[in-house]
């Protein structure tokens, strides 16, 4: 049998009920240890809500598993003002005694943000890489990964250059978002997508760049990259797999 809740948020505030499904009730921060059976925080359920005269609007359904046990969060919009009663979101991951679903579901709204690069050569080539792991072992990507915390994605793309292929490159910064205004005509695609039914939202920035590298030799990373190659267009777009991927090289090449 698989349990459905619902995921109610308004501007960082999150609907939680007690046991019996009366709410809102408030997690107690930093709350290591709960003594009792069960969790007296959740989600609530659909009927629950619609209890308290609470309109709301579908987003998405996501499914969680623990174990061999799945639930069901429908996320959703609630048309009403300001919940100030209700719980700030970041306030229940560190309560033992909220439910490990609505930790959860809270956890698969966060964004993983990754930052890519689109390296050109003076042929108009696009450098691209072969992952030896992660989502995509043995397919073509371009050049990227997860962003640092208190890192700007144009760093991250940089610092992701060096550590896939042992190149140094400068993407143009004119404006100096990232902190120090580099010259160059500045391009980039911003994206988000979820991909699967576990609901992980991914946010991609992909910028380009134009350098033919000055020399520098291509060291793919031992464990984390099998190949790097330059391809056209054309054919940058024949292997890519990724969409992100795709839909970058559309907008900016």
């Amino acid at each position: 049998m698989t349990l459905e809740y619902i995921h109610l948020e308004h501007d960082g505030k999150i609907l939680l009920v007690d046991r019996d499904g009366n709410g809102p009730v408030i997690p107690e921060k930093g709350r290591v240890e709960w003594i009792g059976e069960g969790s007296p925080i959740r989600l609530p359920t659909v009927e629950e809500v619609s209890n308290m005269d609470i309109d709301w609007k579908e987003r998405r359904s996501n499914i969680i598993r623990f174990g061999e046990d799945d639930y069901k969060v429908t996320y959703g919009t609630p048309q009403i003002p300001w919940p100030e009663n209700w719980a700030w979101k970041d306030s229940l991951v560190s309560d033992s005694a909220v439910d490990p679903v609505a930790r959860e579901s809270v956890y698969r709204t966060l964004h993983r943000v990754v930052s890519k690069v689109i390296v050109t050569n003076s042929n108009h080539e696009i450098l691209m890489a072969k992952v030896s792991r992660g989502f995509f072992t043995g397919c073509w990507t371009l050049p990227g990964g997860f962003v640092d915390y208190a890192e700007h994605p144009r760093d991250a793309a940089e610092r992701e250059a060096m550590e896939e292929l042992g190149i140094s490159i400068d993407i143009p910064d004119p404006k100096g978002e990232s902190g120090e205004q580099k010259p160059g005509e500045s391009g980039n695609v911003v994206q988000s997508a979820i991909f699967n039914e576990e609901g992980i939202n991914w946010v991609s920035f992909t910028y380009k760049c134009e350098d033919d590298l000055g020399g520098q030799e291509i060291i793919p990373k031992d464990d984390e990259i099998d190949e790097a190659r330059w391809f056209s267009r054309k054919d940058a777009l024949e292997v890519a797999v990724s969409m992100l991927d795709i839909e970058a090289i559309k907008k900016l090449v």
